[in-house]
């Protein structure tokens, strides 16, 4: 999974959909700038056996941040965030 964490963070890639998709879903009002930002310092330090791949999708869990990111596997795009308390 190390070998999917690096190419994560070096092909990572957003739609612009998704930007207001991850603002709804974290209530909050933030720029292109500062969710690109957040997404990549919240993938490098999580932890590799905290990312799933099932299917065709990366599930990568930071309860630090109590976020999960969703990850299209293919083309290593972002397609959504969760907040980790509402999952459960």
């Amino acid at each position: 999974m190390i070998k999917n964490k690096k190419s994560i963070l070096k092909h990572i890639c957003y739609t612009e959909m998704v930007y207001g998709r991850i603002n709804k879903k974290l209530n909050s009002k933030y720029s292109k700038g500062e969710i690109e930002k957040m997404i990549f310092e919240i993938i490098e330090k999580t932890e590799v056996n905290c990312f799933v791949k099932k299917g065709k999708n990366f599930y990568i869990s930071n309860e630090e941040n109590n976020i999960r990111i969703t990850i299209n596997s293919n083309t290593f795009r972002v397609i959504t965030v969760d907040l980790l308390s509402k999952i459960k």
